[in-house]
């Protein structure tokens, strides 16, 4: 299950906010369907290792179920070329909360008209993603455009929107 709460920022976030940077990801990704969703990830840990996953995930908000299996290189070539659209860019940085909390930043499709920012936290369970409040965490600027119940905020809808709309 994945219970994940979701915000548009404006960039990364500023060196006085309480985060401890952990690690960085350089990411593509891609859709084979939107709903529900089957998808490929590229995620490279900058300085470290890539991993190649296959991605299941049901339609929902707030909490849905979601299948991640990792799978080879080649097997990710095949399901990239039957695709056979551009691969989403996009660069993660995570960051630990002072409650153990980790804040993911992403960047999306830098450099095009359409590049964005978001920023993700996934919870152990409901209750914790619904009582948790960015301001007790001092982040009440930086996470101000929750986006996490509406649905053309997803990844797949961007996905729809800039690439298979194109084509």
């Amino acid at each position: 299950m994945e219970i994940e709460r979701k915000w548009l920022v404006k960039g990364w976030p500023e060196e006085d906010l309480p985060l401890k940077f952990e690690y960085e990801h350089y990411m593509r990704q891609g859709y084979l369907t939107v709903v529900p969703t089957v998808r490929i990830r590229e995620e490279a840990l900058t300085d470290g290792a890539t991993a190649y996953v296959l991605c299941l995930k049901s339609p929902g908000g707030l909490a849905r179920k979601e299948i991640e299996l990792e799978i080879s290189k080649e097997k990710f070539e095949e399901i990239e070329d039957l695709i056979g659209l551009p691969l989403i860019p996009k660069v993660r940085r995570s960051y630990r909360l002072p409650d153990g909390l980790l804040l993911e930043v992403n960047h999306v499709d830098e450099g095009a008209p359409t590049e964005f920012w978001y920023a993700e936290i996934e919870f152990p369970t409901v209750e914790r993603a619904k009582a948790w409040k960015s301001g007790e965490a001092g982040l009440q600027d930086f996470l101000s455009n929750e986006v996490t119940e509406q649905p053309l905020q997803t990844m797949g809808a961007y996905w729809e929107k800039t690439r298979r709309a194109r084509h």
